[in-house]
């Protein structure tokens, strides 16, 4: 690829109407474009990383036993009504279709999932049961002040679970926790994500929720540095400003970016629908459900507010949209041997052909971009290749073959 075949510039100008950091680099550096408060397009270099984020997250939810699936973003209201939430979820959009039949746009997606699956349940041996689906989700947020952190459109990834009783729920629970925490560590931000309880359980007197501490983060935890285990700070009353896990009492107030959250929901949603198995015994009983959310596109601004510096975004290897941002000072076209070396070895390289962009440009940009390398070619660097990491800012001479080794 090409910098010339891009249709998206980067600019040095901060967008006015944009407060959060994430929001400001993406769009300078071109991977997403406002459309509306809370409303994004995700440009060629954006949609590379969110497909990077949902390959991670699909090898995590297979591999705990999800199947994915796609459900429609647009749900009766009988649906929501069954479960009291087509008045009381207050995010949720209401629109009118010709039919003059009301439908709520998906904000979450229990009132679809448990009439589908009441009808391929019906025994305790067709559970547990573990169904995913990636989606665009819509709620009608009041305040859609923070990029992709708070979005009146965003990508997510919602898995339900289905038990025949409380103690296999947790069982996939505790093992769903292991799934989320392998994720955030395969995006860059294992060190910084930490286990949170919350309020809002439905079922249990918690909910968790998975923070990522930064400065730049909207709520406020208390982290047990002993444990890693943290609480939210709307329920520190109820657990008498202790540790949860260990008892400690010297939690340390951080900020943070809630980038996932999981639900014991038990009856709440498979109740309204009749969703019912037989057990062993012949006695009809309700399924007992879970529920796991993961923003993909949230989880991209969290990477972002994370993982940038003065210059730019510093992005892992494993969600850059390329491991190699290539420069040619030589006007010999020496990168576009160098690119198809790169490429044969698996590794993305975006070429700056820019003949109108001057040296100092094409670093500003590099850094603005924040690819894993800088590859640089000039006349003053002989057969060597001046290789920048933008990680720790370190600038080395290294043969082609080195490059190859270095970059996947």
């Amino acid at each position: 690829m090409k910098v010339s075949q891009l249709f998206t510039k980067t600019t040095k100008e901060v967008p006015r109407d944009e407060v959060s950091l994430n929001a400001q680099l993406l769009i300078r550096a071109g991977y997403i474009n406002k459309l509306a408060p809370g409303v994004y397009s995700y440009l060629p270099m954006g949609l590379r990383v969110i497909q990077k984020i949902e390959k991670i997250v699909r090898e995590e939810m297979n591999g705990i036993g999800g199947q994915e699936i796609l459900m429609p973003a647009l749900i009766p209201d009988a649906n929501w009504k069954k479960t009291g939430r087509w008045e009381d979820l207050d995010v949720l959009f209401r629109v009118a279709g010709a039919d003059r039949k009301h439908y709520g746009l998906g904000a979450t997606h229990e009132e679809v999932l448990s009439p589908l699956v009441r009808q391929y349940v019906n025994s305790y041996k067709d559970l547990p049961l573990y169904i995913y689906q990636i989606q665009t989700k819509f709620r009608n947020e009041l305040r859609a002040k923070a990029g992709l952190l708070r979005g009146r459109e965003f990508i997510m990834k919602d898995l339900y679970s289905f038990h025949t009783d409380e103690d296999d729920l947790e069982k996939y629970y505790k093992k769903s926790q292991t799934a989320y925490m392998n994720v955030f560590k395969r995006v860059g931000l294992g060190q910084q994500t930490v286990l949170t309880f919350a309020s809002g359980g439905t079922f249990s007197k918690y909910s968790h929720e998975f923070q990522t501490v930064t400065k730049f983060g909207e709520d406020t935890i208390f982290t047990c540095r002993k444990c890693s285990i943290a609480v939210n700070k709307e329920i520190l009353s109820e657990i008498r400003n202790q540790c949860p896990e260990c008892g400690n009492l010297k939690l340390n107030e951080d900020r943070a970016i809630e980038v996932g959250n999981i639900f014991k929901l038990g009856t709440k949603y498979s109740s309204p629908f009749g969703l019912n198995y037989v057990d062993k015994n012949g006695a009809e009983k309700p399924v007992i459900m879970g529920c796991y959310g993961l923003g993909i596109s949230r989880l991209m601004g969290a990477v972002v507010e994370t993982l940038h510096d003065a210059n730019g975004i510093v992005w892992p290897k494993s969600l850059a949209p390329f491991q190699v941002y290539l420069i040619d000072l030589t006007k010999k076209q020496k990168a576009v041997k160098l690119a198809q070396s790169l490429i044969k070895n698996g590794i993305d390289v975006l070429v700056d052909d820019r003949v109108d962009a001057s040296p100092g440009v094409k670093f500003s940009d590099a850094d603005l971009l924040g690819f894993p390398y800088r590859a640089v070619i000039s006349n003053k660097t002989g057969n060597k290749i001046e290789v920048k990491n933008r990680q720790t800012g370190k600038t080395q001479l290294k043969t082609e073959k080195q490059l190859i080794e270095l970059a996947p």
